[in-house]
């Protein structure tokens, strides 16, 4: 290795990184069954006759983890397990979180949310700062209770300004819900009163899920009011979304509706569409990306899918997140792949003299933590 690749190496190393959408992690124990339905974005049952160890994903756990286990990297699958299980659930998140290298968690707490270690319980494990990141979507469900159709939207918003007091940005799943080719201008009061009953009247039956896409759209509007950034999911995820309305080009006539708002626009994930999302970020100036959920999920490949985001989109638009959900593994292995990767690519370009080692060294650091330290506002 030349002394400008090692430089480059010892720089990505030693990036405190900023990891700008993640969950928590386990706060129980699990079993094998639990956690290979775990290291999947399918919500259906892993089928007997196959493993999820036997995916880019499970491989990247056995080669990149068990060294965290003081295991011997791809150890087999069996192995792995056998000795994940002589920890706690608790060690097993300080010993992963804690080996990371993130500096900052923001952390989005709207999903699942008793499964996992609240935000003071991880404090209390990590040495680095979690902050919170408030789920749209989630706020609305929690006042329908208590509300009433005219009242709904009120309601939202003073509940909204109570969880946002310290939250550091906010969080829509309105790819899920609904996708991205919804009507993009403001909701009037009166279309957020009808969709208000309609849907009270379903939770009164038992289904307290929103999904009316006249309400997300009000969640997205008001959202414009906080003055906080805005994380939209796109692309890749579980059987909820339909692929095809998550590509982040559908959202073109609503970015450019709240422009003028100075809100800025997080695109997550975006796999299979970070090329979309990457051009996005380059003609918007409100508008930023990552390909976070699909570092973890390509594994050995995750160098190619971080290369593609590196492609259209100015670097100050580009941000580093795991999007890791439970398995405290997802959280330590969106970190190693995606400092290998960008080792790979960044020092590709350096090795045949496109890149200065310098510049390299500069990209990473504005991906790896200054661009969300600057759209978040934190700091340490």
């Amino acid at each position: 290795m030349s002394i400008e690749l090692h430089d480059l190496h010892d720089a990505i190393a030693g990036i405190g990184l900023v990891d700008h959408h993640v969950h928590g992690s386990l706060r129980g124990a699990c079993r094998r069954d639990q956690f290979e339905s775990l290291i999947t974005e399918s919500d259906r049952p892993v089928p007997a006759w196959m493993t999820q160890f036997d995916s880019q994903v499970g491989f990247a756990i056995r080669r990149h983890c068990a060294p965290v286990l003081g295991l011997a990297p791809n150890v087999e699958a069996d192995s792995y397990w056998s000795a994940r299980e002589a920890f706690t659930a608790d060690e097993l998140t300080s010993r992963f979180l804690g080996s990371s290298g993130v500096a900052h968690w923001l952390m989005e707490t709207g999903y699942r949310g008793d499964e996992i270690l609240t935000n003071d319980e991880l404090t209390g494990l990590l040495s680095s700062p979690v902050s919170e990141v408030v789920r749209l979507e989630s706020v609305l469900e929690s006042v329908a209770p208590t509300s009433t159709a005219a009242g709904l939207r009120a309601d939202f918003c003073e509940e909204l300004a109570r969880r946002t007091a310290t939250a550091v940005g906010l969080k829509s799943i309105v790819a899920y819900r609904y996708g991205f080719d919804f009507d993009p201008t403001p909701p009037s009061d009166q279309e957020v009163t009808d969709a208000a009953g309609r849907w009270l009247r379903e939770c009164e039956a038992g289904d307290a899920r929103v999904a009316d896409p006249v309400l997300l759209r009000m969640l997205l509007w008001e959202a414009t009011e906080t003055g906080l950034p805005l994380q939209l999911h796109a692309g890749y995820g579980d059987p909820d979304v339909e692929l095809h309305r998550c590509d982040p080009l559908l959202l073109t006539r609503w970015l450019k509706a709240v422009e003028p708002t100075g809100m800025d626009v997080l695109l997550l994930h975006c796999y299979p569409f970070h090329r979309n999302a990457g051009y996005l970020a380059q003609v918007f100036p409100h508008v930023y990306f990552d390909v976070g959920l699909a570092i973890n999920y390509t594994g050995a490949r995750s160098a190619q899918v971080i290369a593609e985001s590196l492609e259209l989109a100015p670097f100050a638009k580009i941000l580093y997140s795991s999007d890791a959900w439970g398995p405290p593994e997802l959280h330590y292995l969106g970190a190693t792949l995606w400092r290998q990767g960008m080792e790979t690519v960044l020092g590709g370009f350096v090795d045949r003299g496109e890149w200065a080692a310098d510049d390299a060294m500069r990209v990473a650091w504005m991906v790896g933590r200054e661009n969300a330290q600057r759209v978040y506002g934190v700091r340490q």
